[in-house]
């Protein structure tokens, strides 16, 4: 087996959305806002080369939306997924199964563009798609809330294809013999959002998601305004930090511009942020 990181692209988000009732003076300390009162945040996603499958976890927002709906989410730099793919060695035609951690607009956007004819098919034609399938049917017939975020264009494509594969385990931490790693089950942003979690050289890595988006995000009160059931989210978040500090599991970061990798360990307030590492700098041959 072998890991990548691929950075799908940058964008901003409102810091007081990311952060829910935390004081902006105490998350500004991590995540400075800019004049628009918005945080940096990366789309970075994992690739796992296994045998047979190339595995990709989440694609970022993709580029098929408006002008004016990008102008809201300020883009900035450099990354892009397919340059990200080629870097790695690979192409979009190489991918034989996609994960959805969820379907909001900036985990799912990359799996679907226009084609020369103007419609709309999946980018990675050889590709299965992975989605719960409580949370696909979340997403099919999404709450108010959360409806800016479940964009039918990155979703129907999918169903339509062929292509989508659903997930039908409901236990917290389960296994998926399609996958050959385990995932666990987390609620209280959406609906049913799958965490991966892969053994590597001897290591655990948690593809944290949006249940812990960036180092910033750590504390556990410090929780999004977007998740739907944030006391949910605050359980959660202290079981999987628990469980990665008791067991020495890193934490892989989708949002987080500026850490990858990080380890934790145990603190005078509980469970707090020790090392940070790139997948090349610590697995690296």
């Amino acid at each position: 087996m072998v890991l990548y990181s691929i950075e799908c692209g940058n964008f901003k988000l409102d810091g007081g959305a990311m952060f829910g009732v935390v004081p902006k003076p105490l998350w500004e300390k991590t995540n400075p806002a800019d004049s628009q009162n918005r945080i940096n945040m990366a789309t970075r996603a994992l690739l796992i080369e296994n045998g047979k499958k190339l595995i990709l976890i989440d694609c970022g927002l993709g580029d098929k939306q408006s002008e004016k709906f990008f102008s809201h989410y300020g883009r900035w730099g450099d990354f892009s997924l397919v340059s990200s793919l080629k870097s790695a060695g690979f192409s979009p035609d190489d991918i034989t199964d996609v994960v959805f951690t969820h379907l909001h607009f900036d985990h799912c956007g990359g799996a679907v563009f226009y084609n020369k004819k103007g419609g709309l098919e999946p980018f990675f034609k050889n590709a299965s798609f992975w989605c719960h399938k409580k949370h696909w049917e979340w997403a099919i017939n999404p709450n108010i809330r959360e409806k800016a975020s479940f964009l039918k264009e990155n979703i129907l494509p999918i169903k339509e294809s062929g292509q989508l594969k659903l997930i039908e385990q409901e236990d917290r931490l389960s296994t998926s013999s399609d996958l050959g790693f385990d995932l666990l089950l987390v609620d209280g942003h959406t609906e049913k959002q799958m965490l991966p979690i892969v053994n590597y050289k001897g290591q655990t890595i948690v593809f944290a998601g949006d249940l812990i988006p960036t180092l910033g995000h750590l504390p556990i009160p410090y929780i999004m305004a977007y998740d739907t059931r944030p006391l949910l989210t605050l359980k959660e978040k202290a079981f999987l930090l628990d469980l990665a500090c008791e067991k020495n599991y890193f934490l892989f970061l989708e949002h987080d511009p500026y850490n990858e990798l990080i380890t934790l360990k145990k603190g005078g307030k509980g469970v707090a942020f020790d090392q940070k590492y790139t997948l090349n700098s610590f697995f690296g041959d």
